[in-house]
């Protein structure tokens, strides 16, 4: 059986080594977990309504000398409908209806709930591949227990930013 991951716009933004939070390590991480998707080594969950894609496209560039993260978008664009490489499932607006109400969870970022709302509708709930957004760290546990999977790839460089932000 075929991984399958949903990967949230920051892991692509650090692919392309454009983020100043980052360490070394997190942007080669970040940059081989995207290659293992464009290889066909782990299958891309997306919505079928371009609001995943279109976060990508405002925050990459699908054209001109691209880091890893571009060329992710560039494979994304080409590649998002079929479906050996990628799976499309449909969420509404924002995924407001596929995210899950728990009072923990009433300040996760709203334009983030569209990650959540496609692992969560997908039937296999791929995990949300996670890199240095440190608003996602607060949530982690809230996240969880509602049975929603988000895969810390760059675990200490985001415990850190989170630490940093709590002033400690």
């Amino acid at each position: 059986m075929m991984k399958l991951a949903v990967v949230d716009t920051n892991v692509a933004v650090v692919a392309n080594r454009r983020s100043k939070q980052a360490s070394d390590k997190c942007m080669e991480i970040c940059e081989k977990r995207l290659n293992r998707i464009m290889l066909g080594q782990v299958k891309l969950v997306l919505d079928s309504q371009w609001q995943i894609i279109g976060e990508y496209m405002r925050n990459l560039h699908s054209s001109g000398q691209p880091g890893v993260g571009d060329r992710f978008l560039q494979w994304v664009l080409r590649n998002h409908r079929n479906n050996i490489l990628c799976d499309l499932v449909s969420i509404s607006t924002n995924g407001s209806d596929k995210f899950p109400e728990d009072p923990e969870l009433r300040g996760f970022d709203p334009s983030d709930r569209k990650f959540v709302a496609v692992s969560m509708v997908h039937p296999k709930h791929p995990s949300i591949l996670q890199a240095v957004d440190r608003l996602w760290w607060g949530f982690k546990d809230a996240l969880e227990r509602n049975g929603v999977n988000v895969e810390f790839i760059c675990e200490s460089d985001i415990q850190n930013l989170y630490d940093q932000r709590l002033g400690r």
